[in-house]
């Protein structure tokens, strides 16, 4: 099972992997201290920030905003019929 790491946790390592807060605004739009006001109150990406960040980090959606974006969960079918 993957480990799961919190939306300020994944905004943070965004960040890192975009080489930092000035790089990282850069790629979504904003100034550089937007983004550390974000970090500095441990918040998630903005919603605004997120597709654009995914795209350059390779952070996943889903892991910056689970809130807007939630990993779909497949049900398993309910009209089988049982095995003999």
């Amino acid at each position: 099972m993957p480990e799961q790491i919190t939306p300020p946790e994944a905004l943070a390592k965004a960040v890192q992997i975009a080489g930092g807060q000035a790089p990282f605004g850069r790629v979504v739009g904003v100034t550089q201290g937007a983004v550390w006001q974000r970090l500095k109150a441990h918040k998630p990406a903005a919603a605004g920030w997120v597709l654009r960040a995914e795209e350059a980090t390779g952070i996943s959606r889903h892991a910056l905003r689970p809130d807007i974006y939630p990993v779909e969960q497949v049900a398993a079918p309910t009209d089988l019929e049982p095995l003999r």
